[in-house]
């Protein structure tokens, strides 16, 4: 699995998972992935959305699929995001390609937790 950067003791980002990442993920304690990317943003080589859900429920976590332009981030993915981590089980782990989108995300999002 890709280093994680946790950002709080109920959160962490991470870069691109792949699917055999996910019993990883669960085995590190998170009980959540919420994952920042459009499918095949990077390319037919990324791992669609449908495949990291199926392999996340399978390591039993909670998988939300909230795709975001990270060049450009509206206030509804920002309130959308705010409202996963209130209600997903924590502690909760959010990718993208780098961790930067997910990161702001969060920042932003706390503004409004």
């Amino acid at each position: 699995m890709s280093a994680f950067t946790s950002l709080t003791e109920n959160f962490a980002v991470a870069p691109q998972l792949a699917p055999d990442d996910m019993a990883a993920v669960a085995a590190a304690g998170f009980k959540s992935v919420i994952n920042n990317r459009p499918d095949f943003e990077g390319g037919p080589a990324q791992p669609s959305s449908q495949q990291m859900e199926a392999a996340a429920q399978a390591a039993g976590l909670n998988y939300v699929h909230q795709p975001v332009n990270g060049a450009n981030i509206q206030p509804g993915d920002v309130s959308t995001f705010a409202s996963l981590l209130k209600t997903l089980p924590g502690p909760v782990l959010a990718f993208c390609r780098s961790g930067a989108r997910s990161t702001k995300l969060f920042m932003s999002a706390s503004n409004s937790l």
